[in-house]
């Protein structure tokens, strides 16, 4: 199997529970085959002979050989559909690498760990595709009640009941659609249940971790499996491309891992922290989900038991006294070509519809209107015509340039001040950010502020450090991201895990980061003379004005004195 290189997803954090008495799924018993030799009687001399010869121990690297001699073995066995042959083959593979013991500084190590992570993995793909084949499917999701299961479906039955019974109302709207989808990639038809947890059945759902849509997809995985994402679409909304994108990503996890409950788990928090941590367990595992449970991201930790908690209330909810509501009607709708701009609100009106009903059939649509060019638009059934009628009689809707600016508020800031600063009204900001009638913000938080195309407001506050020490310090504020500080203090994302010992990229308000520590390596001190003033160090030194105030924990309000050390770089950016 393809070997990828190592990295991490960013996740949310959520309480641990610590398992106690975790039940696992035993892995399947492989049974050696035993032949028998058929020999001559030896003589009197062979036996002597055979007796003063010393038995010959073989070196672990030529067990390694052998071991990977029979993988191999398996694998041609695999590809010629002869399952009980690959079985046995990777049987002999496992126990020639559980009698190889090695000492901690080998380097055949790292060789035995890789492989021992191929021969479980193709026993459970193995395993996992006969199931297929055979049309049982659910099989391969194993519905344990332990602990840490049996603590989610509490939480769906006291302080999340509301939200559960409100996802599985929501759910009528898509689910049909999604299991037509999984039947056709014969896959089991449990995930159609996913967004039940993921999302609540959302399409418009946004996390911490910024993940959005039913599915809940990053920006890049949902690129990677095909989702567009412009200024004024985006897929992860769109209930039927985001599905289809969720099932090609799960299935490919599922060829990579061999079972769905580890293929869930690599869903949630990324394949290459599982990977990593399935090359990391003991030789005596055989990888399955619940070997690696303890070692996940607290948020992965809580998404399988979620998962399975979901389905066994789903089909037994008497037994965990919950009574699911009737479903909703599935989303009923054609499509038409729409080749010109228009507002959604004003189409709907024309159509005799409520104003939101088309916005929210088209949730990928991010302003309400349809986009410069073609658009295949979704209409209730039965509007296909009157829609391309009524398009002649809805005016073309020009956007502009630029509808609002980014403010990050501030503590002792309020509604009414931000607004005279940007020459705008309280009821638009309201407006704009769904405020409450209190009009109540908080520091940190990103407001969306109305204003005219070309407005000299700024869009973002600048990213400022503050020394502590020997240290350069920068606080999170809202809307930030690692890639997005990395760019601004001229670093890398690694470096700043690496300074503040990070496993994930989740950050959260008000988190303080290190982004320099120690003796700045590349820089030297400057004492600042009398007259100085932070631009003329600043081209003394041929640096940019923000690089030397960032390099110092400045910003632009900042006094300088005499006698004072400042770092400086001859190359103008952070060491």
């Amino acid at each position: 199997m393809q070997q990828v290189p190592e990295a991490d997803m960013p996740q949310d954090a959520v309480e641990e529970t610590t398992p106690k008495e975790i039940q696992t799924e035993e892995p399947p018993q492989l049974i050696k085959e035993t032949k028998e030799e058929v020999t001559e009687p030896a003589t009197e001399e062979q036996e002597v002979q055979e007796a003063e010869e010393p038995e010959r121990i073989q070196e672990p690297s030529e067990i390694l050989e052998d071991a990977l001699a029979a993988y191999q073995d398996a694998q041609i066995a695999w590809n010629r559909t002869d399952i009980d042959t690959a079985l046995a083959a990777l049987d002999d593979a496992y126990g020639l690498l559980l009698q190889l013991e090695l000492p901690q500084e080998s380097p055949l190590n790292q060789e035995k760990n890789d492989l021992r992570l191929l021969i479980a993995q193709r026993i459970q793909e193995i395993y996992a595709s006969h199931l297929i084949a055979v049309g049982e499917n659910h099989q391969s999701i194993p519905l344990v009640e332990n602990q840490d299961v049996l603590a989610e479906i509490k939480s769906f039955q006291t302080v999340e009941r509301n939200y559960f019974e409100n996802a599985y109302r929501r759910s009528g709207r898509y689910r049909e659609m999604i299991l037509e989808e999984l039947r056709t990639e014969a896959m089991p038809e449990e995930l159609s249940w996913v967004p039940i947890f993921e999302s609540g059945f959302k399409v418009n759902a946004y996390s911490r971790a910024r993940a959005l849509g039913l599915w809940q997809f990053i920006s890049s995985t949902g690129y990677r499996f095909g989702l567009k994402r412009t200024r004024w679409i985006d897929e992860r909304m769109d209930p039927e491309k985001s599905t289809r994108a969720a099932i090609q990503y799960l299935k490919e996890l599922h060829s990579f891992f061999g079972d769905w409950i580890t293929a869930l788990a690599a869903y949630n928090c990324g394949e290459f922290r599982v990977q990593r941590l399935i090359r990391n367990q003991r030789i005596n595992y055989l990888d399955n989900f619940w070997d690696l449970y303890k070692q996940l991201p607290r948020e992965t930790a809580r998404f399988v038991p979620r998962f399975i908690a979901t389905l066994l209330i789903i089909n037994d909810p008497n037994k965990y006294g919950i009574t699911l509501p009737t479903p909703d009607p599935p989303i009923k709708c054609e499509t038409v070509g729409i080749y010109r701009p228009v507002k959604l609100s004003t189409l709907s009106i024309n159509l005799g519809l409520g104003a939101a009903e088309l916005d929210n059939l088209n949730p990928e649509l991010r302003h309400n209107a349809t986009p410069e060019g073609e658009y295949m638009l979704k209409v209730p059934e039965g509007y296909g015509e009157k829609t391309l009628a009524a398009i002649d009689l809805t005016p073309r809707w020009i956007p502009p340039e630029a509808t609002y600016s980014i403010h990050y508020v501030k503590k002792g800031e309020t509604v009414g001040g931000i607004a005279r600063r940007y020459r705008t009204s309280i009821s638009a900001i309201a407006r704009l950010n769904s405020l409450n009638k209190r009009y109540t913000i908080y520091p940190g938080q990103r407001l969306k502020v109305p204003g005219r195309s070309g407005s000299s407001a700024s869009i973002a506050s600048p990213r400022e450090l503050v020394r502590e020490g020997e240290k350069l310090i920068y606080v999170v504020k809202r809307g930030d991201s690692l890639y997005q500080i990395a760019n601004s203090f001229n670093t890398s994302v690694q470096e700043i895990k690496r300074q503040n010992n990070l496993e994930r990229n989740t950050l959260q308000v008000g988190q303080k980061l290190t982004i320099q520590s120690g003796n700045l390596t590349g820089a030297t001190q400057y004492t600042v003379k009398s007259g100085d003033t932070p631009y003329e160090i600043a081209r003394k030194f041929g640096m940019n004005l923000s690089v030397l105030l960032t390099l110092n924990g400045l910003n632009s309000r900042s006094k300088i004195y005499p006698g004072q050390k400042l770092w400086v770089t001859s190359n103008g950016i952070l060491p």
